[in-house]
Order: structure tokens, then sequence, then C-alpha cells
């Protein structure tokens, strides 16, 4: 964290011709209040002193005995032989010594007094990946972010613990709407419900996705690192992206519902479904977490998942863990991948949980592991947005920072050891084939199982049709999860597949939905 921010202050500092101090104040002024933490940097950072040099000599980055010293930069220039860092830092230290005390306390972003009070929500919902603002205690929120209507549909009363997306109608929604997707009262024509009349037997379904850092849609701004596009603009979303996680599931391939304002467009599994039948409106949840899910899931999933048995509609789960069974930043990583045998375990009992509580006509689609050498291949010697002004940084050396630091998304496929990134794909494709044979030979009383390959070369060749290039699947800053190109993309791709090959999957497509929309568009909003 601190080798970015100085990074971003020096080179900001540089593109304006201006001092330090003034960079600093530059980008105070850009970012929203209570976000300032670098403003306490400015009496620390020497132009001449590299963002490695500055954060080891704050004490911010540190070597561990026995540990390689890490760095993101070339050593300095001035400095030839192979201690030139070491001796940097003897010679940084000397002078910051004194000025960095007063930066010591700050050393986690949870210390700052105004993000304390976000930072313990935030803790909140990480334990327990449910909306931190849910007063009926329903598990859905009318709150965006923490959890909350950026991950599952909008709750329309939350005062009232028998209202929520999903569910069935309550007298078919005559006097009031108890499932919030808009559509309640009596036609004044023939005195039948709205809801009766629009939605029954109309295979009303929704859709729920239990995933990884990439299905809740991790994404870092690129501007937010790139001074020649900085601006106060760039980090207006600073608030909304810290409190939720820094996911935007809202955009999203499977729960996406609002138009993306981080580049491509936004398609999803959830808004096709409800263009489809319009009374599927708001009933989506994303269950998924930039960590991998516990071993014994069926617990997290006891207190996480929404879905009443009795009272709810049928459910789409979406089990895509596409990359963390095999992705860790150990030094030893096969030995911390996920085993076949460790894979089949965890898998069927989620799915016995799952059977146990999913209503009577689900469908589960367990999705196949992806093969993570495309990153390597498509932008190993391509340079990170850190190292666009002066040509410096490359996403292998990005990647290898990482990796020093024991922080690495993917120490597998993010290496230049081609041995590593087939070893890690081989066991890729080995767990793929666990989730095949389950969805082949395993039966469910309550939902029928599909399973799909990850569609990434699919999603290549199509955006090599439109014109584009590989790299630009992959987000910009991580270098690591799937772009929101790449995730609109493979919306279309999924469905496809879905209506060729498993059409009872998405539901009857609803005659009523021009008449819906024209009645209900004042009261459908998400």
């Amino acid at each position: 964290g601190c080798v970015l921010v100085v990074s971003v202050i020096e080179q900001l500092a540089q593109w304006h011709n201006s001092t330090v101090k003034a960079a600093v104040e530059r980008l105070c002024d850009y970012i929203p209040g209570k976000y300032q933490i670098m403003c306490h940097m400015s009496c620390c950072i020497d132009k001449e002193m590299n963002a490695d040099v500055v954060c080891h000599s704050l004490r911010l980055c540190k070597q561990d005995p026995g540990q390689p010293l890490c760095h993101l930069y070339s050593p300095p220039k001035k400095e030839k032989h192979s201690c030139g860092l070491f001796y940097a830092l003897a010679h940084a230290r000397l002078k910051s010594q004194i000025r960095s005390k007063s930066f010591m306390g700050f050393s986690s972003v949870c210390a700052f007094p105004l993000l304390a009070n976000l930072c313990e929500k935030i803790k909140f919902v990480l334990r327990n990946k449910l909306p931190f603002e849910d007063f009926d205690g329903d598990k859905f929120s009318t709150f965006p972010t923490l959890r909350g209507y950026h991950w599952r549909g909008r709750d329309c009363d939350d005062k009232n613990t028998t209202v929520y997306p999903g569910r069935r109608p309550d007298n078919w929604d005559a006097k009031s709407d108890s499932n919030c997707n808009g559509i309640w009262g009596v036609d004044p024509k023939d005195g039948i419900p709205y809801e009766e009349k629009f939605c029954k037997g109309a295979d009303s379904r929704g859709v729920v996705l239990l995933g990884d850092s990439a299905g809740a849609h991790f994404h870092i701004p690129p501007e937010w690192m790139t001074v020649t596009q900085m601006s106060a603009k760039s980090f207006a979303n600073l608030p909304m992206a810290f409190s939720d996680e820094f996911d935007w599931p809202q955009f999203s391939e499977i729960t996406g519902f609002l138009n993306s304002t981080i580049g491509g467009w936004t398609d999803s599994l959830y808004l096709r479904l409800r263009k489809r039948n319009r009374c599927n409106h708001r009933d989506l949840q994303n269950i998924s977490q930039n960590v991998y899910f516990p071993n014994d899931i069926a617990p997290y999933l006891s207190f996480s998942l929404a879905r009443n048995q009795l009272l709810d509609n049928p459910a789409i789960v979406i089990y895509a863990t596409i990359g963390n069974d095999v992705c860790n930043g150990e030094r030893d990583t096969l030995a911390h991948m996920t085993t076949p045998k460790e894979m089949l375990s965890n898998v069927v009992q989620a799915l016995r949980y799952l059977d146990s509580h999913l209503p009577n006509g689900s469908h589960v689609i367990l999705t196949g592991l992806v093969d993570g050498r495309f990153l390597w291949d498509n932008l190993h010697d391509r340079y990170h947005p850190l190292g666009q002004l002066n040509k410096d940084v490359t996403y292998s050396q990005v990647y290898s920072f990482l990796d020093c630091l024991q922080v690495s998304p993917c120490s597998g496929w993010l290496t230049p050891n081609e041995t590593l990134r087939n070893l890690t794909s081989e066991r890729a494709l080995q767990l793929s084939n666990v989730l095949k044979e389950i969805a082949r030979s395993e039966k469910f009383a309550n939902f029928d199982i599909f399973y799909m390959d990850f569609p990434l070369r699919q999603t290549a060749e199509e955006w090599r049709k439109m014109g584009g290039e590989p790299w630009q699947l992959i987000e910009p800053v991580d270098g690591f999860h799937p772009s929101q190109i790449a995730a609109a993309l493979g919306t279309g791709i999924t469905w496809q597949k879905a209506l060729h090959e498993w059409p009872q999957v998405l539901g009857k497509e609803n005659p009523f939905n021009d008449q819906i929309e024209a009645i209900f568009k004042d009261q459908g909003g998400h």
C-alpha cells in the first residue's frame, strides 16, 4: 500500500513539475476527506528516493529475517553494485529516522480515527457476508453498500421480515408488494390481482452466485494510479468502493443490474432472466468473497444464503470458485492447493446443504476453473498503470513484488516459472473434472445439476472478432481478475449455452412483460 501511494505522489510531482509537498496537496484535494491518509506522508518523501526506499525507510515495509528484500522498482541507478538497494536504504533511514516516528502510529488504515467506525462495519460484513443495514433481519437491505442491495435484491420494506425479494407472493400481492418485484394491487377492470394475472405459472426464479473475488467482481480503478488521467472525478467512487470491499457486484457477470461506470458495459445472467420474465425483478444474491470459502461451507451458507424452501421461488445457483482452489500466495503453492479428493468432499457437502434449503425445481450450475496461463502470456511484458509514465514497471515486476511479499493472488500462475504455471493449470483441470463428474453422477431431490467450462477461450475469440486485444479482458491494476468487458462477454456465452443445452434452467418467456412494464414502470426501480 505504501509503495503504491508513494509512487503516485512522486509521479504527480513529476507530471506537474511540482514539489512533493504540492503533489501531496494535489492528491489530497482529489480524495474525499476521511480517506486522505497519505496527507501525513509529505514530510517523509524525497523525490530522489524511489517508492521502495521511502517505504522501507519509514518501516512501513520491512524485511523479515531470512527473507528477501522485496522491491517493486529496480535499485537506484546511482548504486550499480548488487547491494544498491541496501545502500540506498541505509542512507535514507539516516535522513528519515526522526521524521518517520510520527507516521508509525498510522501503519494500519483502520488506525485512522475517521475510518475506524467504517472499518468495524466492514469487518462485520466480512465475517458474515450479510448486509450491515438490515433492520428486519431478512438478509436484504435498502442500503447499497456494506453487503446491501449492490449484493442482493433491494428490500422494499425493511421493517417487515416477511417482505423481501424472491418470495412467492402473499395472497397474490393484492394489497402490498411482498416480494419487491414492483407488481402488486388489483386490476380494476376484472378484480384479478396483477401478480396473479402476470406471474402465475410464469416459472419465476432467482439467481444466486456462490463465488470468489472474480464473482464479486474485484476492481481497482486504474485512474487511481495513472497520474496522466487523475482528477477529483477519479476518486469520486472511492467511498463506495471501500465499503463494497473493492468489489462491484452491481456490474458483475451473474448479478449485475446497473450500467457500468468502470468501463465496458453491464450484461448479466440476472438482467437476462429479468428481461425474459419481468416477475424475476430484484431476485438476486451475490454470495462471493475475496478469499476462498472455508472447507466446511455448510455453516457459512446457513447464515449467508437467503432462501426459504417453503415460501420462496426456485433459484438458479451458480457455483463458481474459478481460481481460488489453486491460487494462494504461499511459497510452496502446490502444497496448499485443493486436492481432487478435498474438492469432491467440499462441493458435495455444499450441494447437500443446498438440497435441504432450496425450493423444489431449483437448478445448480457448477463452473470449471479457469486456465490462468492466459494471464502471464498476455500481460507479463506489458506496462502496469504505475509504470506507464516512466516505462519502468511491468506486470512481471508487480507479480514478483507481490510474490516476494507473500500476498500474490496466485503464486502458481503469476510467475516466470513456466513449469509451475503448467502444474497449476494441470491441477485446475483435475478439479474441473471433479466438478464435471459430480454433475454427471450426483442426484438431488430439489434441483438438477449441470457443469460448464469457464468460457475464457470463447470470450477471447469473441473479443478478437470485435477488434479487441486479449490483455483487455484482464483487470489492469491487479493483473489477475476478469475485466468488465470479460464479464459482459462471458454472460452472453453462458446464456447461449443454457438456451441450447438446458433451456429448462432459464424458465419460460413471459408474454406479459410489455404490459407489466407499461403499468409498473415507475415502481420497478432497482
